[in-house]
């Protein structure tokens, strides 16, 4: 069966690789899928782990509730330290082949993650004991919970690094066909989702029941470290093998690209800022994609610990409303793929976005029974329409700024138009979220301390102002910008600014870009320095895991 004009039936995707590449490819998605299940096992038990510690040192102590202050700085840190990976990266994999570099950083990753087990079990932590209440933290080692910051930022460091390779090595298995990558990427999105959402239900259903959020990511080391021996036997060509000959070694080399990469991101992130400021056709995409990304990461990393721990009682469940996301995403970026030649910009989809997250405004009036784990399947079906909504705008959104930005990548010598561009979505979303997720936290900490505390705090006053109403304004923020460029008034425009956008750049002629809003060449001009390399940023830049849809 074929979806529209155009797309390849599965069996015809499959046929489009040769024997070599079919092997390439199942092996890459065996390992992709085994460390996204060890990577949804980690992140979810770490953050159930920290709300239960500070919860906990507050029984012990005393003292008022800091907890979702605190996690907010965790995540928000552990995420900005995901760009100084990608950047410490960057050199490697210009010298070694991809794969051998790929297997490395997930085992360093896995190392990171075990750091946390070693600690917890060396202070006297062990597994939760049968019949154990969900209340009783007595099972955890006597650490710091604070000391837990650093060592995340450590695994923000590992998962840059991880997520980066993610990005580069399709282009090692199969090539850089165009049509090759699209289809490559398609199907390990779907795979990364598939088993990102079981990872999740597993978390929550099984592993932190069975051993406690202080040990349930036992298994992430062990998954890490099979899915560095499956990627190991990838096998590459010798173009691939040898693509670092010549290349100049030694460690004061490696610091010399170090600082080389620091300056081509920072310069990138000033190159994004003009091309995006100085244009009305790209300013739109500053509301578009960091300020969609930011609400949609709130959702999973902030709004479901609260509704889990505060409404609930049980942290653990959080994951099961990050299941439910995710298995939205999963929905979400296939609707896109198959409905491709349906709706042709970006438009339709992100005010499908922007109106799902008006959603979250039975949160503040919904008074559910605590520790029954129903409710938090409930909150998970309400998650997914959520995600539904975000997942097909992001994936559009990143299709049409690959192939938008493209076209004026001859007009900025220096760096790349779209690594540029992408540094500065990013780092935008990077510095609203590591400023609004603490400060947010620490709101709903003074609501839930003001109320009562441990002893019965009420936090759905706050709930209503940083789910409801931050979320209505990030609503209207969207929406409105879904108006900006040109031709974006129909429900299903056509096109933008009246560019064809569904053929290579090489082949387009100059009538092609007549239509197009031209880019001021004057807004270049102050950082024009020379013959930079042209590709540098693009790999430095951790897009999350939203940029492994934008192939579809």
């Amino acid at each position: 069966m074929k979806f529209g004009k155009g797309n390849a039936s599965v069996f015809d995707t499959w046929r489009l690789f040769d024997a070599a590449e079919k092997r390439n490819i199942a092996i890459y998605v065996a390992g992709i899928m085994l460390y996204k299940f060890g990577l949804e096992a980690f992140n979810g038990s770490i953050q159930a782990l920290a709300t239960n510690r500070y919860d906990w040192e507050v029984q012990r102590f005393g003292g008022r509730s800091r907890t979702f202050e605190r996690l907010g700085l965790l995540t928000a840190l552990n995420q900005a330290f995901q760009c100084v990976g990608s950047i410490l990266i960057a050199p490697l994999i210009k010298r070694y082949p991809t794969k051998n570099v790929l297997c490395v950083a997930v085992l360093v990753f896995g190392v990171f993650t075990a750091i946390l087990l070693i600690v917890d079990a060396a202070t006297g932590g062990h597994f939760k004991p049968k019949g154990a209440r969900s209340n009783d933290f007595s099972y955890y080692g006597t650490w710091d919970t604070d000391g837990m910051i650093p060592v995340y930022c450590f695994c923000g460091i590992a998962y840059g690094m991880v997520e980066l390779i993610r990005r580069v090595i399709p282009r090692d298995i199969v090539g850089g066909n165009v049509q090759k990558l699209r289809r490559m990427d398609a199907m390990v999105h779907i795979f990364y989702e598939i088993s990102g959402t079981g990872g999740a239900f597993c978390t929550a259903l099984a592993l932190i029941p069975r051993f406690g959020n202080n040990m349930s990511f036992i298994i992430t080391p062990i998954l890490f470290a099979c899915a560095a021996t499956a990627w190991f036997f990838i096998r590459l060509t010798n173009q691939q093998l040898e693509k670092s000959d010549g290349a100049p070694k030694g460690m004061m080399h490696y610091f010399s690209i170090i600082w080389r990469s620091v300056y081509l991101f920072l310069l990138s992130i000033w190159r994004g800022a003009v091309i995006i400021f100085t244009n009305r056709k790209f300013i739109w995409l500053l509301p578009g994609y960091s300020f969609a990304l930011y609400g949609h990461r709130y959702l999973e990393n902030g709004i479901a610990p609260l509704i889990a721990r505060r409404y609930l009682g049980n942290s653990a469940w959080s994951q099961i409303m990050v299941g439910g996301s995710n298995f939205g995403e999963l929905l979400g970026a296939l609707t896109v793929f198959l409905f491709t030649n349906l709706v042709h910009t970006p438009m339709p989809w992100l005010r499908l976005d922007a109106l799902m997250l008006l959603i979250v405004w039975y949160l503040p009036f919904w008074y559910p029974p605590r520790n029954q784990i129903k409710q938090a399947w409930i909150v998970a079906a309400t998650f997914l329409p959520v995600s539904y909504g975000w997942a097909a705008g992001d994936v559009s959104l990143a299709a049409y700024i690959q192939a938008s930005l493209a076209r004026i990548e001859k007009d900025t010598k220096d760096v790349s138009a779209l690594g540029a561009v992408m540094s500065f979505l990013y780092s935008t979303y990077i510095v609203i979220y590591a400023i609004a997720s603490p400060t947010l936290g620490r709101y709903v900490d003074s609501v839930y301390n003001r109320t009562g505390g441990s002893r019965g705090g009420d936090i759905h006053g706050a709930i209503y102002n940083v789910a409801g109403v931050q979320f209505t304004v990030l609503t209207c923020v969207v929406i409105a910008s879904t108006f900006i460029p040109k031709g974006a008034i129909a429900f299903n425009p056509p096109a933008l600014y009246g560019e064809r956008l569904d053929s290579d750049v090489d082949g387009l002629i100059d009538n092609d870009r007549s239509s197009s809003e031209d880019i001021d060449e004057k807004a270049f001009d102050p950082v024009r320095k020379g013959n930079i390399t042209n590709g540098l940023e693009d790999a430095i830049v951790p897009h999350e895991p939203t940029t492994a849809k934008t192939a579809v």
